[in-house]
């Protein structure tokens, strides 16, 4: 009867962003991108176990800076690894106690946080 669980994040993109999507969400995040049933042509919908991530077109698309989503993560030092190496700038988060977590931008701008462990 009440929430208990999320079922996806919705992030906006600008027009003409599914190509660069692709490439973060799904070849550098390790996401499966899968078909939407009925989704609209202009959204991606990205998936691993339980997390899901859609990604639709926004007219007037203007990034999200605070709001995001907070991804679990195995391996944090690999993944952040891989990142820097695409060229990604990360930015480690120590201020707050427990798991350690960097935050990094997709090619849209949005940000994303990236969480070791269980929190």
């Amino acid at each position: 009867m009440f929430p208990h669980a999320l079922h996806h994040v919705q992030l906006a993109m600008p027009e003409g962003g599914a190509a660069e999507a692709r490439a973060f969400y799904g070849d550098l995040l390790g996401l499966d991108e899968e078909e939407g049933p009925g989704a609209p042509p202009d959204e991606l919908w990205f998936r691993r176990g339980e997390l899901r991530i859609r990604l639709g077109v926004e007219p007037g698309f203007r990034p999200a800076r605070k709001a995001h989503p907070a991804l679990m993560v195995r391996k944090l030092d690999a993944l952040a690894e891989r990142l820097e190496r695409a060229g990604l700038d990360l930015r480690r988060d120590d201020r707050l106690p427990g798991p350690r977590r960097v935050c990094i931008d997709d090619p849209f701008g949005n940000r994303i946080e990236l969480v070791e462990g269980a929190v």
